[in-house]
């Protein structure tokens, strides 16, 4: 419990030091386009073969455990459209991600600290915190509205091709299923969700970059703890986003 309380204090304090306007504009935005394409544009092929795959898996798995003479054509693209709105292109997205850029960023902030470049900006006057953490912050979260459409887009792309390309259901059907009542504030509920998980993810993951003191075996240490904390808070936050928003 006192570890708890001591790990939510210095988190706690570390974002406090986090959110100031930056000593120097033009080094924040240099920071803020290098972390845009980083953590971004460099996630976008996973993102897009994982949802291509998982469409099409859905698609097929949805077909198969709903055929029945009783249910209507649209039911197989309707729930794997829903599915990918609610679920998966915003939550499992995310906890991929957290694997991906909150593994890179717990690594990349805790090499600096063990090698004392941290402590070097410290004893020069540069806010460390609001330099290295603000940039990583701001990019994920302006990245995750548009890496959560891409996913959605591409899942829906993955059920279409189950349609074009095999006999497990026809174009036609699939495309009545994915127009079908069509509930436009899901993809808001998505993005809502995946601005929030990226927050968790980044900020998190900096956190136990930043204070990672000993060697190169405790950044793998405070990298592992990274992920594993922000895939369980992302949960936890998933339960109380849903029944908040829904």
């Amino acid at each position: 419990m006192k570890d708890l309380i001591r790990h939510f204090g210095e988190y706690i304090l570390l974002m406090g030091k986090v959110f100031h306007l930056p000593d120097r504009q033009r080094m924040f935005w240099r920071q803020y386009s290098r972390e845009l394409e980083k953590q971004g544009l460099q996630s976008l092929p996973i993102i897009v073969i994982i949802s291509l795959f998982i469409g099409a898996i859905l698609t097929i798995q949805t077909k198969i455990n709903t055929e029945n003479p009783l249910l209507p054509i649209y039911t197989t693209g309707l729930l794997t459209r829903e599915t990918l709105l609610l679920e998966f292109s915003s939550t499992i997205l995310c906890l991929i991600l957290a694997g991906k850029v909150g593994s890179n960023i717990a690594s990349e902030i805790g090499t600096m600290r063990i090698t004392e470049q941290i402590d070097a900006m410290e004893i020069m006057g540069v806010n460390s915190a609001n330099y290295l953490i603000l940039p990583k912050i701001c990019s994920f979260l302006t990245m995750m509205p548009f890496l959560v459409i891409i996913s959605i887009t591409v899942g829906l792309i993955g059920g279409y091709g189950v349609g074009l390309f095999t006999d497990v259901i026809t174009v036609h059907d699939y495309v009545i299923g994915i127009q079908y009542a069509f509930n436009p504030y899901f993809v808001w509920y998505a993005i809502i969700k995946s601005l929030v998980f990226g927050f968790i993810i980044t900020s998190f993951s900096s956190y136990y970059g930043y204070y990672a003191y000993g060697g190169a075996l405790d950044v793998g240490k405070a990298s592992t703890k990274a992920v594993v904390n922000s895939n369980i808070l992302i949960l936890f936050a998933d339960l109380l986003l849903t029944k908040l928003l829904l």
